[in-house]
């Protein structure tokens, strides 16, 4: 684990001291705050499991063995609305095949072995943020698994804990607690938004993504958002051009 706080030299990319650590404070309160997220989010997860007649001991399992958040939700409300288990798990599957280009841009940092099947498990949307938005292999590799490795405990013991909230509490949906991670993601993104191209791509993204809610299942207009980067890549290409 000493991997995860220290560079070889104990410096920084530029050559400066930075005290041997890996990742600074800034970027460690930020992980923390999106795996707080998560578990709050494992709350919701968890209890609306229960309510819908799932046993308490299911969306942990679901948890640690699955560990993407939008895929159990979705795969627990397609069953609590009467589909098939068949049909909850193509949607599932549908909903992250993201993973597939998301391997794609971040293979530096999974490792090998059984550190490579760990490192897949771990992938996930704030990972691959947290990586990407590094510029040092070292801090990518660094803020991917200890974002990874958070997630992993966060959001299992959450759904534990929302399982035991949901046997006390019927109308979890009182608690509003599936707002809070997409709040903390908005507080994470919006400094990125500065940029231009970035923030129009966004924007188009979001546009997109909310005029195709009202026509499919949940999951799948987040995905179809994706139709929207080209859009930076074009823009980023044109603005290094001139």
């Amino acid at each position: 684990m000493r991997s995860l706080w220290r560079t070889p030299e104990g410096r920084t990319p530029e050559g400066r001291t930075a005290g041997g650590r890996t990742l600074e404070g800034r970027l460690l309160r930020d992980i923390a705050l999106v795996c707080l997220a998560v578990g709050v989010i494992g709350l919701s997860y968890g209890a609306v499991a229960v309510t819908s007649g799932f046993a308490w001991w299911f969306p942990v399992l679901m948890g640690v063995l699955v560990l993407a958040a939008s895929s159990e939700f979705l795969f627990v409300g397609i069953i609590a609305a009467g589909g098939s288990p068949l049909a909850a798990l193509l949607a599932g599957l549908l909903v992250n095949a993201r993973h597939l280009p998301f391997g794609l841009a971040v293979p530096d940092v999974l490792g090998r072995g059984w550190r490579g099947v760990l490192g897949t498990h771990l992938m996930n949307d704030e990972t691959v943020v947290f990586a990407l938005a590094q510029d040092d292999p070292e801090r990518k590799r660094a803020a991917y698994w200890l974002c990874g490795l958070g997630i992993l405990i966060c959001w299992p013991a959450g759904a534990a804990l929302g399982a035991v909230l949901g046997s006390v509490v019927r109308d979890t949906d009182a608690l509003g607690l599936d707002a809070m991670f997409p709040a903390v993601i908005l507080a994470l993104i919006l400094p990125a938004l500065k940029d231009r191209p970035l923030r129009r791509t966004a924007l188009a993204a979001a546009a997109l993504a909310l005029t195709v809610t009202p026509f499919l299942p949940a999951g799948l207009p987040v995905l179809l958002a994706l139709a929207a980067l080209p859009l930076f890549t074009v823009r980023t290409r044109k603005k290094a051009t001139r």
